[in-house]
């Protein structure tokens, strides 16, 4: 076939506009909204607010602990807030509550406030109970209120745990901060709102470039680690190990069945291997019944580790940050396996 000079033209600009569009899109961040929170390890700063932006209300909280009793956003103008979001299973917000407590105890008689508004990631932590022994655990002296229904998560178009976001006196938003990490940024932001001198010296915490392992989740609405070996089965089936694993991948041996938030051994025994590139490796799991875990990294036997209370568990932790495989060896049925998370 023939083609005039005219029509190649058009065609190769054509071509050309693709070519940069198609990069364009693949150049793309992932688009993550309201409906997909993320639990964030390495930090992220960013002023997405300006000096003029009122803090969106404290709105649909299901209970006020610590103490009981409510308040509205607008009635804390003339001080400094931190609405500080957390869940208290998340790894990246255990990481950070030190930090949270810490300046809420020492600013807290110079005009500053922090708010806890804790969003469930799961089920299970929409218990006011669990809740209230996370506050006593890592010494929350602060107020926590319970957004059971992600209304002010919502509210405040909140992707991350954690997330901080810093309100002046005015009550405009003028800083926020995704993740862990840059802890004297955060402080020395607040320490300029409240009028204080002398910068606090660099601390970035926990150094996160050695983790090269995202947050796994068994659930299917999250599921992306399973080793493609395998598909989750809504029913019980039965699963084999593959003969090796990829970076990243976890696989399972025994009866299993998927939920959208979970993973549940139908009838013992069971499996579970992981290859992994960290040094620290957590599990959000729970049992019906205690059920102990023999646990044996790179071929070496590690400490048992028992299960029972829907709760983050540490599987395994040394200094070697480097690639290893983990295999979890459960006995019966009942095991439920939320997350693989690192540190």
């Amino acid at each position: 076939m023939k083609f005039t000079g005219t029509i190649l033209i058009v065609l190769l600009v054509v071509s050309f506009i693709g070519i940069i569009i198609a990069n364009t899109i693949k150049n793309m961040p992932p688009k993550v909204n309201a409906n997909t929170p993320v639990a964030v390890g390495s930090a992220d700063t960013q002023v997405i607010f300006n000096a003029h932006t009122v803090a969106p209300e404290l709105t649909g909280i299901t209970a006020w602990l610590n103490p009981d009793k409510p308040f509205a956003l607008k009635s804390l103008q003339g001080k400094v807030v931190l609405v500080d979001f957390w869940t208290n299973q998340c790894i990246n917000c255990i990481h950070t509550l030190p930090f949270v407590t810490k300046w809420y105890d020492t600013y807290k008689d110079q005009g500053f406030v922090v708010v806890g508004v804790h969003t469930p990631e799961f089920e299970f932590e929409k218990d006011s109970q669990n809740v209230q022994n996370a506050i006593k655990q890592f010494n929350i002296h602060y107020p926590v209120a319970q957004d059971n229904n992600y209304a002010t998560w919502n509210n405040y178009s909140n992707q991350y745990w954690p997330a901080e976001y810093l309100i002046d006196k005015n009550g405009n938003i003028v800083y926020t901060h995704f993740g862990e990490g840059e802890y004297d940024h955060t402080e020395n932001a607040i320490r300029e709102l409240l009028g204080l001198n002398n910068p606090v010296s660099a601390d970035n915490g926990q150094d996160l470039s050695r983790v090269n392992s995202p947050e796994m989740y068994f659930g299917t609405s999250r599921l992306q680690n399973l080793s493609p070996d395998q598909s989750a089965s809504l029913q019980p089936k039965s699963y084999y190990l593959p003969a090796s694993l990829a970076l990243n991948k976890f696989a399972l041996n025994g009866n299993w069945q998927f939920d959208p938030a979970k993973a549940t051994l139908v009838s013992g025994p069971g499996v579970i291997r992981l290859h992994f590139s960290s040094g620290k490796v957590f599990m959000v799991a729970s049992s019906d019944k205690p059920i102990t875990l023999h646990i044996k990294v790179d071929g070496k036997a590690q400490s048992d580790v028992t299960v029972q209370l829907s709760q983050l568990y540490t599987l395994f932790d040394t200094t070697e940050y480097k690639e290893h495989e983990i295999e979890i060896s459960i006995p019966d049925a009942g095991f439920q396996a939320f997350t693989f998370t690192f540190g």
